[in-house]
């Protein structure tokens, strides 16, 4: 049964979204009126909470008992998400926002990758968003240094990390930096187009460049001083709620730090017993690090370049393409394409992350792949795109932006549901073998260390930040497990000190879908439609895993009915 006050709520609510959270509402293809892009302001988090307190009385007088199971999926998703908004003040959170890998200098860089710009009122538009660029940064520094006053203090190397990928991107000339990205493609489809062409490389010079220059002193100067040497969230103010409340947003489940470690170990030593077998396939029988070694140290391994490895991702990524509708009856109507990250930022970055088409159709999602062939073994190439393209991040957030049976905030709100997210991914990764991708003991191996490498973060991240674990005992854990280059390894341990949290989502929600389709499997026995089971998933959007599990049970139930 359809409630009327339900879908004014949820309206509101994405009005809302739209207002406080720019960059969703462009995404979306439905952008507010102004030209913010960030509001990140201590004022704007506190009006945020003060909003979602004044409307959560109204959303609880709706008894959801009432309503049909979509409706009820709604309810409790918008109850989440509001409470969250007074959750994350009550433990300081909006005061020590994340800086880094993906701070505000990667947001707006995504964003002008993504802008595709097709006409002079469009390109005005951009340069009128870019102009509010530096006030945006300013109200940053404003939060910082409130949280500052607080007692705030951020690791140092987080602060050192933040600064070099600014300054890195600061590198990079005006006319090739992603900001010009837009106004060069426009410029190269129509010449006569060039004035606000130059009229925007002078603003990305004259008042972008300085911007991100001083944000980069504020962080290098003013917040360094007084930064902590430990690396733990729990040694903040308030540390202990704040990881809590990142858990609990990153997870979805109602897991300790403690039981997450535990089962982080269990999983470990499931995959170091399966790639156990496969090294012994490759000729490495009981030894392990011996195989890894010389996978490591075997050049066939590696592409000699970035323009390659670009290459021969793209090639592998219209492979699986072919593969796709075996096991998936709706396809988005989405495309996307392959790029490499500039080289003065790939030391600093993750081997590969996924860029996911506007809604509006303006441009095509990205898979970003490191100009540092190193960091990409070809062994590691098959998960990789399985994870970030199709049928992982880029197919599932183009699917879920297409699903008009969702309320807006739902569609395109999907990055709150980072469990459902990625694990969907990390999932996603295992299918490559029933694609028959991995058909030497290399890529086998590949892809059980791309699956270790999440279990390996269960047990880190938690060593970090509940456990008392040093950065250098968390860089041995990984180095003990993986055969990733050590730069690689202290890049990840780095970015679990800057997003505590963040990276438990993975194989979490990899086990949650994998014993969502078990149980499924032997209900329905030969009943089980492979392309059936992966539409009924994506279609209900991303959710809670808890959500998820329930509601998949529902439908294995209507399948066994349907089959008597």
């Amino acid at each position: 049964m359809a409630d009327t006050r339900l879908h004014e709520l949820a309206d509101r609510y994405w009005a809302f979204q739209r207002e406080e959270f720019p960059l969703i509402g462009i995404q979306a293809g439905q952008p507010a009126a102004g030209d913010l892009l960030l509001r990140d302001a201590p004022a704007d988090h506190l009006r945020r909470a003060a909003w979602a307190d004044r409307v959560l009385p109204e959303l609880d007088a709706i008894d959801p008992r009432g309503l049909d199971s979509g409706d009820r999926t709604t309810h409790a998703l918008l109850r989440r998400e509001l409470a969250a908004y007074g959750e994350l003040v009550a433990c300081g959170g909006h005061l020590r926002p994340s800086l880094y890998p993906m701070g505000p200098d990667f947001k707006l860089t995504c964003w002008a990758s993504a802008t595709v710009l097709s006409n002079l009122p469009e390109a005005r538009r951009y340069l009128a968003r870019l102009s509010a660029v530096p006030a945006a940064l300013a109200g940053l520094c404003e939060t910082l240094r409130a949280g500052r006053e607080r007692g705030f203090r951020y690791p140092q190397l987080v602060i050192d990390r933040a600064v070099a990928q600014v300054r890195g991107s600061l590198a990079v000339p005006v006319a090739e930096h992603p900001f010009a990205l837009p106004l060069r493609r426009m410029a190269g489809r129509i010449a006569a187009r060039a004035p606000v062409v130059e009229q925007g490389l002078a603003l990305i010079n004259d008042q972008i460049y300085p911007a991100l220059q001083a944000y980069a002193n504020f962080l290098a100067r003013e917040l360094r001083e007084g930064t902590r040497t430990s690396v733990a969230c729990t040694d903040d103010i308030d540390g202990d709620a704040h990881y809590r409340f990142l858990v609990a947003q990153a997870t979805t489940l109602e897991l300790s730090p403690k039981e997450i470690h535990a089962l982080g170990l269990a999983e470990v030593d499931r995959i170091s017993a399966r790639m156990l077998t496969v090294a012994a396939a490759a000729g490495w029988p009981g030894d392990l690090p011996g195989y890894r070694a010389s996978l490591q140290a075997d050049p066939s391994q590696y592409a000699t370049s970035a323009d390659m490895l670009r290459t021969e991702m793209e090639v592998l990524c219209k492979r699986i393409d072919a593969r796709i509708p075996e096991f998936f009856g709706r396809l988005p109507r989405a495309t996307f394409g392959v790029n490499s990250i500039p080289v003065a930022i790939s030391e600093k970055m993750p081997p590969a992350y996924a860029q996911p088409n506007p809604a509006d159709g303006s441009a095509a999602g990205v898979l970003w792949i490191t100009s540092v062939p190193g960091k990409l073994p070809r062994y590691a190439h098959a998960p990789i795109v399985l994870h970030d393209a199709w049928p992982g991040h880029l197919m599932q957030m183009a699917l879920t932006q297409e699903m008009k049976h969702l309320p807006p905030f739902r569609r395109y709100g999907a990055h709150r549901y980072a469990a459902c997210l990625k694990g969907w991914a990390l999932y996603c990764e295992q299918l490559g073998a029933e694609m028959g991708l991995y058909d030497t003991p290399e890529k086998r191996y590949g892809r059980l260390e791309m699956e270790m490498w999440r279990a390996v973060r269960l047990v880190v991240d938690t060593g970090l930040h509940a456990l008392g674990w040093s950065g250098e005992r968390a860089v041995a854990f990984f180095e003990k497990h993986m055969s990733m280059p050590r730069s690689t390894v202290e890049a990840e341990v780095d970015c679990h000190v800057a997003m505590p949290a963040q990276a438990l989502a993975y194989q979490l929600g990899n086990l949650k879908f994998r014993e969502i389709r078990q149980r499924a499997e032997e209900a329905l026995g030969d009943g089980f439609d492979l392309r059936r089971f992966h539409d009924a998933l994506l279609a209900l959007g991303p959710v809670p895993l808890r959500m998820l599990e329930g509601l998949m049970a529902d439908w294995t139930a209507r399948q066994t009915v349907r089959a008597a």
